[in-house]
């Protein structure tokens, strides 16, 4: 019977109610799940080629006072989600980049790097400017976007440096 409905009422942070479309929840659930696994295969290949992996909990806020842009690294947002009545789920990972990676260099030196993950590759306007703030604010000595790609049957992780896409973008 449940199948039979098209759509889910849940009632929104504002204190709306939102009609979902119950084939859009399944989607997005998939979607999310393929992320996190993929996110995951990222991880253990950095590890596999020497890097020391943590997931990054900071983002980066732009804000305007008297018509002056201004960035800063804050703490990301924690999101909590109900799943059940008294249950719920808080997740931490909502920072920009996903990952910092340390590397030994030598004489105690340590390269820093960001990785961000996308299954398509393709990083938001918003994204790209978090990007160029942190690269140009010292924060990370290169920013890497890993993206998915299908090989025959397999997924290989391709890394392709931020000032490499920065390049290809509009000025």
């Amino acid at each position: 019977m449940d199948s039979d409905v098209a759509f889910k009422a849940s009632v929104g942070d504002d204190g709306k109610v939102v009609l979902k479309r119950k084939d859009k929840i399944r989607s997005g659930s998939k979607g999310k799940s393929a992320g996190t696994a993929f996110e995951l295969k990222v991880r253990k290949d950095l590890e596999e080629k020497g890097w020391i992996v943590d997931k990054w909990s900071n983002n980066v806020e732009f804000s305007s006072i008297e018509g002056v842009a201004i960035a800063k690294i804050i703490p990301a947002r924690r999101v909590f989600k109900r799943f059940g009545v008294g249950m719920g789920v808080m997740t931490i990972g909502t920072g920009f980049p996903d990952f910092i990676c340390f590397q030994g260099m030598k004489d105690g030196l340590y390269k820093i790097i960001g990785v961000e993950v996308k299954m398509s590759g393709t990083l938001s306007r918003e994204e790209k400017l978090k990007s160029n703030w942190l690269l140009d604010h010292g924060i990370f000595s290169e920013l890497l976007v890993a993206s998915k790609i299908k090989e025959k049957n397999r997924v290989r992780v391709e890394y392709n440096n931020f000032l490499e896409i920065q390049k290809r973008m509009k000025k």
